[in-house]
């Protein structure tokens, strides 16, 4: 019995060892992501960008990590207290709980699941209440009419998002993110879906409020958005969370359209690399993409970015799956998972 107890403590302390160090992980890449957002920005713009804070400026993400720490927060007084610190902690929590079903290789992946895909699209669609809540509990009318434009953006997009997941899992036929890697061995699904998958990106701009579709934080017109009224640690998250969502929907697109970890051709010297080297990679390139459209792009207004997705996207990734799974079902290449 000491012995089956001994075993099990060992498990758990196993673990949450690496949860920790996949939590400490994310919030490293999470803070240098903003670190090579700014050297990208400036570069594009022909300036220099953070330059003065260590070496090439490798140390301003923790400078400014530990100035909002330090920083008074402070809660309106017209504000629900609780759920005005309740919102930013939801927020960042669930854009951290998404990773336990992301495989970076192989085997490598802390929660294999049958229902990953699922999993995923629950969490990205659950992340709206923080900010609604956060819009809501600041009794600010910018910040709630900055939450019920997020509100109304994510709902429209998220049906084009479900909408080019399916026609994924009907190439893979299966909602396994392993195996949705492993049928990609051949072809990735970039390839035959290439519209899904410019839709999927473009609706993951759209999704965590990034440029050109940061209405929600549109500052001519509501100065923050929904966390105007926010400072210190409970900004920085809100901050954080948006761009860990940002890798995290770089890290689907890899799994779902861009072969995850498989290399581009199964020949050497491609093949010399780990997976994870591969799929960090094209999690990069992503990241990258996603910078570019920031800094290319103005942003749309709001009639613009609702007709987009209810008006082009919808219909267009319906078709799509009626003609994948017509295709398939004629070819007889129909998935039997």
């Amino acid at each position: 019995m000491l012995k089956f107890a001994m075993a099990e403590i060992m498990v758990i302390g196993r673990l949450v060892g690496i949860i920790l160090v996949m939590i400490a992980a994310l919030l490293l890449s999470v803070s240098y992501l903003t670190y090579v957002e700014r050297k990208v920005l400036a570069a594009m713009q022909l300036r220099r960008g953070p330059g003065l804070v260590g070496p090439f400026g490798l140390l301003q993400p923790i400078a400014d990590g530990l100035k909002l720490i330090f920083k008074e927060t402070i809660v309106p007084t017209a504000a629900n207290p609780w759920l005005f610190m309740v919102a930013p902690i939801f927020t960042f929590t669930l854009s951290l709980a998404a990773w336990a079903v992301i495989p970076v290789e192989e085997h490598v992946v802390l929660a294999n699941i049958n229902v990953g895909v699922l999993y995923l699209f629950a969490i990205s669609s659950l992340g709206v209440y923080g900010i609604i809540i956060a819009g809501w509990a600041s009794n600010s009318l910018y910040a709630f009419l900055g939450a019920m434009r997020s509100t109304a953006q994510m709902i429209s997009y998220e049906v084009s998002i479900g909408l080019v997941i399916i026609t994924v899992l009907l190439c893979a036929g299966s909602l396994n993110l392993q195996d949705i890697v492993l049928a990609q061995k051949n072809l990735w699904f970039a390839i035959p879906l290439l519209p899904m998958f410019i839709i999927f990106f473009i609706s993951a701009l759209a999704e965590t409020n990034r440029a050109p579709f940061d209405l929600p934080e549109a500052e001519a017109e509501l100065v923050a958005g929904y966390h105007v009224e926010y400072s210190s640690i409970s900004f920085a998250l809100f901050f954080l969370g948006e761009y860990a969502n940002m890798i995290l929907m770089s890290a689907f697109a890899t799994i779902l359209f861009l072969g995850g970890w498989l290399p581009p051709i199964n020949i050497s010297p491609f093949t010399l690399l780990p997976g994870f080297v591969w799929f960090f990679l094209k999690v990069a390139c992503l990241l990258f993409v996603f910078i570019w459209v920031r800094g290319t792009l103005p942003r749309y207004r709001y009639d613009q970015l609702m007709r987009l997705g209810w008006k082009v996207f919808l219909p267009i990734s319906l078709l799509w799956v009626v003609l994948t799974a017509g295709f398939l079902m004629v070819s007889g290449h129909l998935p039997n998972g």
